[in-house]
């Protein structure tokens, strides 16, 4: 989501302990903990996180020369530790992200400075981020469907394109043209648009051939957003019941899901950046398909800084709720496709222990990640396959920029994709 791994990225992570001390303080070590947290996504994380340390991307083999080449966008995250300050470094580098006084002398200032606490968090997860493992997963798994229920736009091939860690976005894009791609779907993998997220990964785009004077080979759309697509709002939906079924059934009636989501500055959110209303909309579509069978609450995480973010946020209102007697909460990371730092490390370290035993939560439990989970590779499949058919650039909303922009690139990248003829 918006601005992903900015809190983290700016060191301002726990000080504290990340494990529990025993009730009784001997020795002061760290002991199983009196509340019951569980995490499925993390088991299955910490189950892959092995093969993550030697993964690496394997070729899609194709018998002919593709013809559909679907860029997989999103932010990225570092494979390993020696890869987190490139990563930093890119991401306080993106104005479209992070706009910043005197940006090219302060951002390297920022990066060198944040590194190791950063490089530290990543440590605790396996080393690593693991969401190209898994969207390396997912776009294999994609295409391979695309190409039994498409055959007329086959061979299809999907493309990694990160901002900040490689395969970057630009490299992508040249080796789709060095490819001979005739058909390009720039997918974006936030299904919520922001123009912190989707908007600067398309913005990338723009640039590349911007930057180069040059005319793309290929013809050019975007799915720009997708929050209620049905498929989607089912795996979350299984996702959450398949958690509330293992709180202990005496308590179940009882638990408050908490949908979390990454948070916006209020500066960007008052421009008329459209993410709350898309992730809102997610969330009212999950909660009517399991017939609204507990409260729950839209929060959001990873704020960063003294000023105004959108609330209200998901370490205050999981103590607020503890404080008025609400202690048995399922936390659902609604606006992420796959595990990585802020799931792994903030949803499940800093929040559903740390601060879950310091607010005597009694259940806590995390909602599994998309991950590989084969209802999603079809959701991603049906998503490119309907698009395809449409014969449509992009989203009407895509064409509409916010009432009060402040980034003129914004305009120039809309045009490009307004302008391509199908």
């Amino acid at each position: 989501m918006a601005l992903l791994g900015l809190r983290l990225s700016l060191g301002l992570g726990v000080r504290r302990r990340l494990c529990v001390v025993a009730k009784n303080g001997l020795n002061n070590q760290c002991s199983s903990s009196p509340w019951q947290w569980h995490s499925t996504s993390a088991a299955a994380a910490a189950a892959a996180a092995a093969g993550q340390v030697a993964m690496k991307e394997k070729p899609q083999l194709r018998e002919r020369k593709p013809k559909t080449g679907i860029l997989m966008l999103n932010m990225g995250g570092p494979e390993t530790l020696d890869d987190v300050h490139d990563f930093l470094l890119r991401l306080f580098m993106d104005k479209d992200l992070i706009p910043l006084p005197a940006q090219s002398k302060l951002a390297p200032f920022i990066a060198k400075r944040r590194t190791p606490r950063i490089r530290e968090q990543y440590d605790r997860i396996g080393g690593g981020s693991p969401i190209k493992m898994w969207t390396a997963k997912q776009g294999d798994g994609m295409v391979k469907l695309l190409d039994e229920i498409s055959p007329e736009t086959a061979p299809h091939k999907f493309y990694i394109g990160f901002r900040y860690v490689h395969p970057l976005t630009e490299e992508a894009v040249e080796e789709m043209e060095k490819d001979g791609i005739e058909r390009a779907v720039a997918f974006t993998q936030y299904p919520q648009y922001s123009c912190s997220t989707t908007g600067s990964s398309l913005n990338a785009i723009y640039r590349y051939y911007n930057s180069k004077s040059i005319a793309p080979k290929m013809k050019w759309s975007t799915i720009d957003r997708w929050p209620t697509h049905p498929l989607l709002i089912q795996c979350f939906a299984e996702l959450v019941q398949q958690e509330l079924d293992r709180f202990p059934p005496d308590k179940r009636d009882d638990v408050v899901i908490l949908f979390s989501a990454h948070s916006l500055p209020m500066s960007v959110v008052n421009r008329g950046d459209p993410y709350p209303q898309e992730v809102g909309a997610t969330v009212q579509k999950v909660m009517e398909t399991i017939n609204f069978s507990n409260p729950y609450r839209l929060v959001w995480q990873s704020r960063v800084g003294p000023m105004p973010w959108l609330g209200p946020s998901t370490d205050v209102t999981i103590k607020g709720l503890c404080e008025r007697g609400r202690k048995n909460l399922l936390l659902v990371p609604i606006a992420f496709t796959s595990d990585h730092i802020e799931t792994l490390y903030e949803l499940d370290i800093e929040y559903a222990q740390v601060l879950a035993n310091e607010c005597g939560v009694e259940n806590i439990r995390r909602a599994e990640a998309l991950n590989g989970n084969h209802l999603f590779i079809k959701a991603l499949a049906d998503l490119v396959n309907t698009h395809l058919k449409s014969a449509e650039t992009s989203s009407k909303q895509l064409g509409l920029r916010c009432p009060l922009c402040v980034n003129p690139v914004c305009q120039e990248t809309k045009a490009f994709f307004a302008k391509q003829k199908l």
